[in-house]
């Protein structure tokens, strides 16, 4: 692929769960059957959003030298949003009537529940909004942006402006169950934090799921750079996948529900005109792959043979028929980073190791640089590992491994 397209919050996780079935929605196109809670959460939102846009007063962009920022001033009833008159309870319920869809419910009675489920979500929710209005700067807003090279996009539900003065970002849910951990843990509203940094100029004081069934806000503070780090590195792993078209099906619990399972390589049968032939490869296949693993088998238990028979001989070289077996030795070290980080803090040398491997704190223990009392230190937290193992030297034809 030529570029990449904007991620969205979905089509990243998308990719994560199945490279296979991205490929299937974002670059063949091909339709999924309809849901009915997806459907029943489109509606809410829908109906949400023609609710709250009255309250709307919109924030301070970032914009470019060639554009021109819009001010308060410039939007018709600037300021006054806060005595807006919203919709009546009977017309948010008549607009909801319109918005209905019936696509994707199992049974009449499901989408029946769901129809009056809907109902009581928007008649609690309307109460609620006119106890305590928000202050939205946007609702439904679409954001674009470019985050250090990945192109990315999203539809935020709600932007309000807290108290203090910044950002709050709220995500209607209209699932089961929601925890604060999900708030905590969102990586949907971590790309949403990032969206509306790099266009509005307020910081983002708050991250909200609005849990509708409870009418309760689920709040986290903004992301940390660490955790923004984290969701970038996996974003970026994703648009690399992308980029090198690596469309590879990944199977689980999620296949249950994909509506492309007879496209998949995974599910898809054998023709019968092959099913003979590949019949008998497959037996072949599980009768050498028996006899891989009782050589192997046979292979170790003859290799500590040799191995013991060395040790009590004091011999390295032991002559075959047609081989020499050579007895060789491999050196690794290993150092508990729990042990070793502190010592190193303390020394200030913390920033000579970066992931703690025994490669990086051998280089130390070697360091003629380094304090010889930490050198010493160091190499009394570490432990040697020593394993033997052998090589067949068959002269011209070169060696081979025999490992113990």
């Amino acid at each position: 692929m030529a570029s990449l397209a904007p991620l969205s919050y979905s089509s990243y996780r998308t990719y994560l769960e199945c490279p296979l079935r991205w490929k299937f929605l974002y670059v063949d196109r091909l339709p999924e059957e309809p849901r009915g809670y997806f459907t029943f959460g489109r509606v809410v939102h829908s109906v949400l959003e023609e609710l709250v846009r009255p309250l709307v007063v919109p924030g301070a962009r970032r914009v470019s030298a060639a554009e021109t920022q819009r001010t308060l001033d410039d939007w018709p009833g600037a300021g006054r949003a806060e005595h807006a008159d919203l919709m009546s309870r009977e017309e948010m319920l008549e607009l909801y009537d319109r918005a209905w869809l019936s696509d994707g419910y199992a049974s009449p009675e499901e989408e029946a529940r769901y129809r009056a489920l809907g109902r009581d979500l928007l008649g609690r929710y309307y109460d609620e909004l006119t106890r305590d209005r928000p202050r939205p700067i946007a609702v439904e807003e679409h954001l674009e942006a470019r985050w250090d090279g990945i192109p990315i996009h999203g539809y935020i539900d709600r932007i309000d402006r807290t108290p203090a003065g910044g950002l709050e970002i709220v995500d209607y849910k209209t699932s089961r169950e929601l925890s604060h951990e999900d708030a905590r843990d969102s990586d949907q509203l971590t790309l949403y934090q990032v969206l509306v940094e790099k266009n509005y100029t307020e910081p983002v004081e708050r991250l909200t799921l609005f849990h509708l069934r409870s009418l309760k806000p689920l709040r986290a503070a903004p992301r940390a750079s660490t955790a923004l780090s984290v969701l970038h590195d996996r974003m970026g792993t994703v648009s690399d996948g992308i980029r090198a078209e690596a469309f590879e099906p990944t199977p689980g619990r999620q296949c249950s529900r994909c509506d492309f399972r007879s496209r998949c390589p995974e599910f898809s049968e054998v023709p019968k005109g092959e099913a003979e032939r590949l019949r008998g490869l497959v037996d072949r296949f599980e009768a050498l792959r028996a006899e891989e693993g009782r050589l192997e088998g046979e292979l170790r238990r003859t290799a500590d043979e040799l191995h013991r028979a060395a040790e009590e001989l004091g011999v390295h070289r032991v002559p075959g028929t047609r081989a020499i077996a050579v007895r060789k030795r491999e050196e690794s070290w290993m150092y508990p980073v729990e042990a070793v980080r502190p010592l190193l803090e303390r020394a200030g040398l913390a920033d000579r190791i970066g992931s703690g491997s025994p490669e990086e704190i051998r280089r130390l223990v070697r360091d003629p640089t380094v304090d010889p009392e930490i050198r010493r230190r160091l190499a009394e937290a570490g432990s040697r590992r020593v394993r033997w193992y052998w090589e067949l030297d068959d002269g011209p034809a070169g060696s081979r491994s025999l490992r113990s």
